[in-house]
């Protein structure tokens, strides 16, 4: 079966499941089979003059610890939300009563626009990441959090990490980009987005269709649909003209790290470098831990056979 998207059916789609959203969020919504509250708020922050989206999720008046999840390339921090069936990452953590906590980069999903879009680069990021945890601090009280990063993620959060130690519980980095992607010239400073592009991760069949074995419909729609509304025509390409460069350079210095972190990816992940992987425990602090799931790729925590697998061995890994 093969899924075509045209931009008419595209907008449509993300107006409706965009007003679904908004409902559950707007005012708590109490999930019918767990009968779980939960509450959203957003946060004011502002760096270098840019205002930056930064919100919080919890299904607990009195949230004993508190994760900031760090979004990828391209796409801002709605990803980590699929509200379909118990696929979310955020409602699992917060479930377990964590604050969980999103931050859009400076010209990302709901944070303000740049003029230059090659200036929100990975040490960038690092910058907007370390404002968001010291808000963080500050208004939960705590002096350390969890930090989780998703591909380029784990690019900007293992350098936020590596510069502030004493801010970080345990660290994750979920399908790390831990080397270069492959010499390319980055000239334009912005990335076009389109439809088909945010679908990009998902795995294929050989005749280039959905494979809906591992991926349902639904995800897809849902996904691509939040890219549609939340970030909308273009991105960044700062982070994209930092991946790619040569295999043979390290993007991200695990011996730098001085936190516990988990390695947590898929071995079909076609961005990941498996050799640096498999070996990355070498150079981490004492109480790291790798996680590789079979057969998973790049979404691993929203494909079907892998998710909860996925959920799983990162709750196992946080909760120790």
């Amino acid at each position: 079966m093969k899924i075509r998207y045209s931009r008419l059916l595209a907008g449509l789609l993300a107006a409706l499941l965009l007003a679904c959203s908004v409902a559950a969020y707007a005012e708590p919504v109490t999930a019918s089979a767990a009968q779980i509250t939960y509450t959203y708020e957003e946060y004011p922050l502002e760096r270098n003059g840019i205002a930056l989206h930064l919100d919080c999720v919890t299904a607990s008046n009195d949230p004993q610890q508190s994760i900031l999840l760090v979004h990828g390339l391209t796409y801002s921090s709605h990803e980590f939300d699929m509200d379909y069936q118990d696929y979310s990452l955020v409602r699992l953590l917060a479930r377990e009563g964590y604050a969980v906590w999103r931050l859009d980069i400076a010209g990302y999903g709901r944070s303000g626009e740049v003029e230059d879009g090659f200036m929100p680069d990975s040490d960038y990021a690092a910058e907007d990441i370390c404002a968001a945890v010291e808000t963080i601090l500050e208004t939960t009280g705590l002096e350390k959090i969890d930090v989780l990063g998703w591909s380029w993620g784990t690019v900007t959060s293992s350098r936020f990490a590596a510069q502030h130690p004493e801010y970080i519980n345990k660290l994750v980095l979920y399908a790390p980009i831990l080397c270069g992607l492959g010499a390319a010239e980055v000239t334009e400073p912005f990335h076009y987005n389109y439809w088909e592009h945010a679908a990009d991760d998902f795995q294929k069949t050989e005749d280039g269709s959905f494979d809906l074995s591992i991926t349902d419909p639904v995800i897809i729609e849902m996904y691509c649909s939040s890219c549609w509304h939340y970030d909308r025509d273009y991105s960044p390409n700062g982070g994209r003209r930092d991946l790619c460069v040569d295999p043979s350079q390290l993007l991200i210095d695990l011996e730098a790290i001085q936190t516990p972190t988990l390695v947590i990816c898929g071995d079909s992940d076609p961005y990941l470098n498996m050799d640096l992987v498999n070996a990355s425990l070498d150079s981490l602090p004492e109480g790291s831990a790798l996680e590789v799931i079979p057969g998973a790729s790049h979404c691993a925590m929203i494909e079907a056979p892998f998710y909860h697998d996925f959920q799983a061995r990162l709750l196992a890994y946080l909760t120790a």
